[in-house]
């Protein structure tokens, strides 16, 4: 405790309303023009059906969409036209868009395929994709998990996949998705009874993720049961899941969404994290494994909670997120327009996947979309 409570301190500077540090114009036009070359190289490969790689999963359809949409980028209608009628028709009677699996664990990613295709769908601003959204909604909201147990409050890959099971990774896709797309409900036919989640039992559930104390303090962990970064020990000689740097920005997108304010000690302890392990160089703790849902989830979170500027812990000055990362990926873009990770751990050799992290990545940090 007393670690965290340092570390609390620390962060404070991070968070002290500092003005707005902008990338300056003439980085936005070569993030423009970086921008314009990824979507052309997506419009290029997009699949007769609209769809993108693996049409069993919807998701990799929504995540190039969602990245035409927040570029703001005219040009692209027909390959987003293509893709919001691949994604309609994918929705099921239980208001999900997945594939049905039956079989495997997880069965289709219910979850997982649900969230970001009502959030690429509902960033489009057509008002013939919001029933599916609405009923994309009442799914995830059914799928939170409910009890006293540590998966409570949380979300895993299916609500049909017959076990106990969340995870951050999942819970934070449908949060974020959930906190996007509230603006539906505006839309409901009367009548019909609005949807949301129970924040306070998944703001529980994140919480419990999150290190309170050693080295890794304020940082977060995958789940409550697997060790993918190691474990480490706490001053009562427990062992806690050791955190990692995508998860940890995944647990602050979730805090923010769960409308903590950046005093709060929990938000303040991520940050300090995000600022002690700052790197674009790996994922902290898995190496190159996931680096570009690292930079992407990056960019969502520092942008939701409206921070601009890192503290420096050994050195002077402040890190100007927007403009590094912004930089970083640029400097990683392959000459035909995409990217693409050698590590294949969580499918980054794909370069549709690779290729949209990036891309919404630099429209969030950017400033092009919230």
């Amino acid at each position: 405790m007393k670690t965290l409570i340092i570390n609390v301190f620390l962060a404070a500077a991070a968070l002290s309303g500092r003005g707005a540090q902008q990338p300056d114009e003439a980085l936005l036009r070569d993030v423009r023009a970086s921008i314009r070359k990824g979507l052309d190289w997506l419009a290029a490969n997009q699949r007769p059906d609209g769809s993108w790689s693996e049409p069993g999963m919807p998701a990799m359809t929504a995540l190039p969409l969602w990245a035409i949409a927040a570029s703001g980028e005219s040009g692209y209608d027909a390959a987003a036209d293509k893709a919001v009628a691949f994604i309609l028709g994918k929705q099921q009677p239980d208001g999900g868009i997945y594939v049905p699996m039956p079989g495997r664990q997880g069965g289709g990613l219910g979850n997982y395929n649900t969230s970001i295709c009502i959030a690429a769908l509902y960033a489009t601003g057509r008002p013939d994709t919001i029933p599916t959204v609405l009923k994309g909604r009442k799914y995830i909201a059914s799928s939170q998990l409910i009890g006293d147990d540590l998966y409570a409050g949380g979300f895993g890959y299916d609500k049909s996949a017959g076990r106990r099971y969340s995870d951050l990774n999942n819970t934070h896709f449908s949060l974020d998705a959930m906190r996007r797309t509230q603006g539906a409900e505006d839309r409901r036919p009367a009548g019909d009874k609005r949807v949301d989640i129970m924040w306070d039992a998944a703001l529980k559930y994140v919480t419990r993720l999150q290190n309170t104390e050693g080295e890794t303090a304020g940082g977060f962990a995958y789940n409550t049961r697997d060790p993918k970064s190691g474990v480490v020990t706490n001053s009562g000689g427990r062992l806690m899941l050791r955190a990692y740097g995508s998860m940890t920005y995944a647990g602050l997108l979730s805090l923010i969404h769960a409308k903590l304010d950046k005093s709060d000690p929990r938000v303040r302890s991520a940050v300090d994290y995000a600022s002690r392990f700052w790197t674009l160089d790996e994922n902290p703790g898995q190496g190159q494994q996931g680096l570009y849902f690292y930079y992407n989830v990056i960019a969502r979170a520092l942008s939701a909670a409206e921070i601009d500027a890192l503290s420096r812990k050994d050195a002077q000055g402040e890190i100007l997120w927007r403009a590094e990362i912004l930089r970083k990926i640029m400097a990683v873009q392959k000459p035909d327009g995409s990217w693409v990770n050698n590590n294949n751990r969580w499918w980054e050799n794909d370069p549709v996947l690779a290729t949209s992290y990036s891309l919404l990545a630099l429209s969030f940090a950017a400033g092009f979309t919230r």
